[in-house]
């Protein structure tokens, strides 16, 4: 119990310090608002909205479903694919030049192409959220393959698993927890990756990213702050949803 206090007596005292340093003008609100000024951002996005009337409830959720159409796609592709390149080293040799040439291109970069491919819009945000997930599922999955020890797949093998048997019952198994960090480390990229994706532009006028948008548009410090908080808060909640969902996924292994 007195670890888990410890744990927030340091943020406690930077968020202390923080506004007493606002309070005595040491810290300028129009630069940075103190605490209290992001609470009250917080309470306007929620009541009133930005702009107003589009409250931050539906910013939430437009959100959540733009990554979540970008973030499914990654896995469903880059799952699969993962493990075909991990178990068959042509597969990978044929697939690796082309991965390596896109990977280091920032999805950012994506948003002009994106916009002509498919237009401004839901589809060109899913797009760049899609691309910055993609590459560590599949990266975390075929590394999870490959590192499956040898020993394994020969013992399989000797007792004549055949090589459907040896995917399914030893392969992948065995990569679950690489998956799962890719899974992980992909959502926070595209979660991250979202808003600037709906910078790009939103036809339905609503996203966490537009939001925070709109709000520097007409110099609003402390909403924009409250809409950094809010999508922090929700990237830590996913976070811990996934590591829920691998800790069950293990203890069902065992």
């Amino acid at each position: 119990m007195a670890m888990r206090i410890e744990r927030y007596i340091l943020p406690l005292f930077l968020l202390c310090l923080w506004q007493l340093l606002s309070s005595l003008g040491v810290i300028a609100s129009f630069k940075l608002p103190s605490p209290l000024e992001i609470m009250g951002g917080l309470k306007d996005i929620a009541t009133d909205g930005m702009p107003p009337g589009h409250l931050l409830h539906l910013h939430i959720i437009y959100s959540l479903y733009r990554v979540a159409l970008g973030f499914t796609a990654a896995c469903v592709l880059g799952i699969p694919l993962g493990l075909v390149m991990g178990w068959f080293p042509r597969m990978r040799h044929l697939f690796n030049p082309l991965v390596e040439i896109l990977r280091p291109v920032p999805p950012l970069a994506w948003i002009p192409i994106a916009i002509v491919w498919f237009g401004i819009g839901i589809h060109s945000a899913a797009f760049i959220i899609f691309l910055s997930a993609f590459f560590p599922v599949l990266l975390s999955t075929m590394s999870g393959v490959v590192s499956i020890p040898p020993l394994l797949i020969d013992a399989a093998r000797t007792l004549n698993a055949g090589e459907r048997d040896i995917f399914f019952k030893v392969l992948l198994p065995g990569s679950i927890p690489s998956i799962f960090v890719g899974i992980r480390i992909g959502m926070g990229v595209g979660w991250m990756t979202l808003v600037a994706a709906e910078f790009s532009g939103v036809k339905e006028g609503y996203g966490l990213g537009f939001m925070i948008m709109t709000a520097r548009d007409i110099q609003r410090p402390d909403e924009i702050l409250a809409g950094m908080l809010v999508i922090g808060i929700i990237g830590f909640l996913i976070d811990a949803l996934l590591r829920a969902v691998e800790s069950r996924i293990k203890q069902w292994e065992q």
